[in-house]
């Protein structure tokens, strides 16, 4: 089933997204208990890719479970996309039981120029590290236009667009070293992103910003 057919086919249910925890086999005795959550949720109307994130009870964002993922990447259920969740942090480690919360974002074909070397901003420890964005609203959803929080992270290989709370939405550049990045609002549908190895700053331009759409699943209960 083609993507198009499948948003169409939620579309028009109209269902919300929503967790719960499914019995798993029993562990070995030395084993922690295996938890599995199953997530569902329905797809935003937009062609692109999926991050999803789960959230404590305080709002911290502790396991990235999705980074952008491709529709093919989750199970179709009957009436929704389908994921695992097994419990775990990003580290891997068991989390305590409580409250957790699932939500993410759905990134449509944003434009990426790289726009040479680039003047100060990345260098300077006072430059804007957060960029607000508006976001196109989720019919699904029936919410009105979300705005939310940019900055740049990196890693040992690539630098990507993230929110604030640390959920990575859009790869920039596969830069090695980077050793600080900033971004910058460039009206209200780009940004520019400032990456800095050390020896040179590159400058990048991303439109079509706003062409992302955010959903939610709900709170959920792990045992």
């Amino acid at each position: 089933m083609t993507r198009s057919l499948i948003v169409a086919a939620f579309f028009g249910l109209g269902i919300a997204c929503f967790a719960q925890e499914t019995p798993s086999a029993p562990p070995a005795l030395s084993a922690s208990p295996a938890r599995t959550v199953r997530i569902s949720f329905l797809p935003p109307p937009l062609e692109g890719t999926i991050s999803l994130g789960i959230y404590d009870a305080n709002g911290q964002l502790v396991r990235v479970l999705h980074q952008e993922s491709k529709l093919d990447e989750f199970t179709v259920g009957a009436d929704a996309l389908v994921t695992k969740w097994d419990g775990k942090n990003d580290d891997g480690e068991d989390l305590p039981p409580g409250k957790y919360h699932a939500r993410g974002f759905l990134v449509g074909h944003l434009k990426i120029e790289d726009l040479g070397k680039g003047a100060s901003p990345a260098a300077d420890s006072n430059a804007a590290g957060i960029a607000p964005v508006k976001l196109m609203p989720n019919p699904l959803a029936k919410d009105a236009k979300t705005i939310v929080e940019l900055a740049v992270g990196f890693d040992d290989v690539n630098s990507y667009l993230k929110t604030t709370d640390g959920l990575p939405l859009f790869t920039i550049s596969s830069t090695p070293n980077l050793v600080r990045a900033s971004i910058t609002t460039n009206g209200e549908k780009s940004v520019d992103v400032f990456e800095d190895d050390g020896t040179t700053i590159e400058q990048y331009r991303i439109s079509n910003i706003d062409k992302m759409m955010a959903f939610d699943c709900g709170d959920f209960e792990l045992k």
